[in-house]
């Protein structure tokens, strides 16, 4: 079983090519039930954004290690008044075994993460989202059966979704192909981050032509183009954004046998059509369970589950 062993996950970037492997095969080992762990601990949930899937995954995957879970939801904690971070990372230490924080600066996290000396887990930041794409490898890799040498194009705007997915194809050895609008590319710091970790075994490509970089690839992804937060945005960017849209023509671009992800929530017609999201190629309700797997395979590698 991997052993994270109390760590932090914080960023792809924390764990090594094969603590990535071994997070994959209990997930998929957790998901077929070859394997039954039970962990008796208390996980928290401290969401400031709004989530369907983190927070639903997370509180299953812990009531089915034998755990408890706390929705420790920001507006009725002191959080709301104004508690400094460091303050309530240090009350929070004290009561609970693990913690997902999900918010919006990278920093509060690490700040959480300083002061805080159980395992703190990265549920989403404007930086990363780290859990969602152990289960986007999951579920390639049961498509596919392995990842090395693969492709995998994100077309779309260069946010969170992004950045992970450059670190966790680097660690995996998959290609990956960034195409954006000129003026949302991903985090310069992650491209590097991703290309020192690939070490000129896969490429990183950043391109601003779509149809270039879906041109044979094995993985179609997008994320929608308004991320949370930037809602007030969202009817600006459509005009610049049309055409990274998911359609059946750029589809075909794609390997025939190529699948299409989509982290979810999706703007039908916007970012991905219809006929492509409920099409034969999509994965995306897989890649939606996985979420469950891929963090109860996260949440018993660090907490030593039996």
């Amino acid at each position: 079983m991997a052993a994270l062993n109390g760590r932090d996950l914080l960023s792809l970037a924390d764990i090594s090519p094969t603590e990535l492997q071994e997070l994959l095969q209990l997930a998929t080992q957790l998901k077929s039930k070859q394997l039954k762990l039970q962990c008796n601990k208390v996980l928290g949930l401290l969401f400031s954004k709004a989530s369907t899937r983190t927070r639903v995954s997370f509180t299953v995957a812990m009531y089915q290690l034998g755990g408890q879970v706390i929705d420790l939801n920001p507006n009725v904690t002191q959080v709301s008044r104004g508690e400094p971070v460091q303050d309530t990372a240090r009350v929070l230490d004290r009561y609970l075994d693990i913690l997902a924080i999900r918010t919006f600066a990278q920093q509060e996290l690490e700040t959480f993460a300083n002061y805080a000396k159980i395992p703190v887990i990265n549920a989403l930041t404007d930086a990363e989202h780290p859990c969602q794409v152990l289960a986007d490898l999951l579920t390639i890799q049961e498509a596919f059966g392995s990842l090395t040498g693969l492709t995998l194009t994100y077309v779309g705007d260069g946010n969170n979704v992004a950045n992970s997915l450059m670190l966790g194809c680097a660690l995996a050895g998959i290609n990956v192909r960034i195409a954006t609008p000129k003026g949302f590319e991903p985090d310069s710091q992650i491209v590097e981050q991703a290309r020192a970790i690939a070490n000129n075994k896969t490429e990183v490509l950043l391109t601003h032509d779509p149809e270039l970089a879906a041109k044979g690839t094995a993985v179609l992804y997008t994320d929608v183009w308004a991320s949370m937060g930037q809602e007030a945005e969202a009817d600006n960017r459509l005009p610049i954004f049309q055409p990274y849209q998911i359609s059946e023509q750029l589809l075909s671009l794609a390997d025939p046998e190529a699948i299409v992800l989509h982290c979810l929530p999706a703007h039908r017609g916007e970012e991905i059509t219809d006929a492509v999201i409920e099409g034969s190629q999509s994965q995306v309700w897989e890649q939606a369970e996985n979420r469950l797997h891929a963090q109860k395979a996260l949440l018993a590698s660090i907490l030593g589950a039996e």
